[in-house]
């Protein structure tokens, strides 16, 4: 989506239409109209000017909101403003990338790709992250679901949670306070105790291979991924 003063309209209608490049482009006059639109939904990336309606900063007053609201959409600057004080100013506020308005639109289109990869990259690695695997255990952050052979495995927040931290770190003694400041809750040890049985129950439901989970007797739990 691409918001910019009137002086670069006839760029972006110029090329609006042009669907070979597979962007779909969404103009907007000012700061006021971007935000009410950006609110329902964001952009894949934004292209901003800084003077916006009757706001002669007002891009870069967007472009803080944006960057407030993801950390990961691309921002670019397109201005006429190009003076080392102002691009200083729009990338601390968080733009990606800064160009002037003499860019023709084969230059802007070579650092649209560019950004879109990047972004693309950061999201991949950002959901292998949150994808953590332990053999035949799978842990999906994201959604909050764990898996083991790819059979779903129906888990409370809670017991989601204390089995994330067991198999985060396998091998390695986790405390019940550990346990407690990972699910969030603050509850007596035989409660943790409690817990864990239900766990190992709904494992072996699915599994009744299933051992794990070792008690270290005195210390807490640990994930055996050798088990």
């Amino acid at each position: 989506m691409i918001f910019l003063q009137r002086t670069f309209t006839s760029l972006v209608h110029a090329h609006a239409g042009r669907t070979q490049h597979g962007y779909s482009v969404q103009t907007y006059a000012d700061r006021p109209s971007a935000m009410l639109a950006f609110n329902t939904r964001l952009p894949d990336l934004a292209i901003i000017d800084i003077g916006l309606g009757n706001e002669i900063d007002g891009g870069f007053m967007l472009c803080q909101s944006l960057r407030a609201m993801s950390s990961t959409l691309p921002i670019i600057f397109l201005t006429a403003r190009d003076s080392d004080f102002d691009t200083v100013c729009g990338l601390r506020l968080g733009a990606d990338d800064y160009l002037s308005k003499e860019v023709s639109f084969p230059h802007l289109t070579a650092r649209l790709a560019a950004l879109f990869r990047r972004s693309e990259l950061a999201a991949s690695q950002t959901a292998q992250e949150n994808l953590l695997e332990r053999g035949p255990l799978t842990i999906d952050a994201n959604r909050m679901q764990v898996y083991w052979n790819q059979l779903p495995i129906e888990l409370t927040v809670t017991e989601f949670w204390m089995v994330h931290a067991l198999a985060k770190h396998p091998g390695h003694v986790r405390s019940r306070h550990e346990l407690m400041q990972e699910a969030k809750i603050f509850v007596d040890d035989s409660t943790i105790t409690s817990h864990v049985k239900r766990i190992r129950k709904k494992f072996i439901a699915t599994a009744p291979e299933f051992d794990c989970i070792d008690t270290v007797y005195g210390m807490g739990y640990r994930w055996d991924s050798l088990a």
